[in-house]
């Protein structure tokens, strides 16, 4: 299985559970591979082996799944407590700036922010090229 191309414990885990076989669920459990041999003959003890050995892979894979998505909650949380953090900061500081700055220069700001309707066109004086007017 190529896992390189999945960066979280969550994505390989359902990498795994999507493309699940036999083999997969055998080495869950820690035994060799397992061969199935569905037949006439099979006992219905050897099935209801079959059926556990099943159910206690499943079981594991959904551990495994609960754990990663438990993981990949906590970082996203933590993301979020550093995202508000400097939300915070950023907004204390841009009330500051807007205290400490003059109405002027607010003007400014908020002039720069508001695109300006193009002011008309002026009809200029043609110059002759000594800067005299012709």
């Amino acid at each position: 299985m190529n896992t390189e191309m999945y960066q979280t414990p969550m994505e390989v885990a359902v990498y795994q559970l999507h493309n699940f076989n036999i083999s997969f669920f055998s080495s869950l459990l820690g035994g060799d591979v397992v061969s199935v041999k569905l037949d006439n003959s099979a006992s219905g003890a050897s099935v209801v082996a079959l059926d556990n050995k099943i159910e206690q892979a499943m079981d594991l894979v959904k551990n495994h799944l609960m754990y990663a998505v438990r993981e990949e909650v906590e970082i996203l949380k933590e993301q979020i407590r550093e995202l508000v953090e400097k939300n915070s900061q950023l907004e204390r500081e841009n009330t500051l700036l807007k205290t400490l700055a003059s109405p002027e220069q607010l003007e400014k700001f908020q002039s720069r922010l508001s695109p300006e309707e193009p002011a008309p066109e002026t009809p200029q004086s043609p110059e002759a090229p000594d800067g005299s007017a012709v």
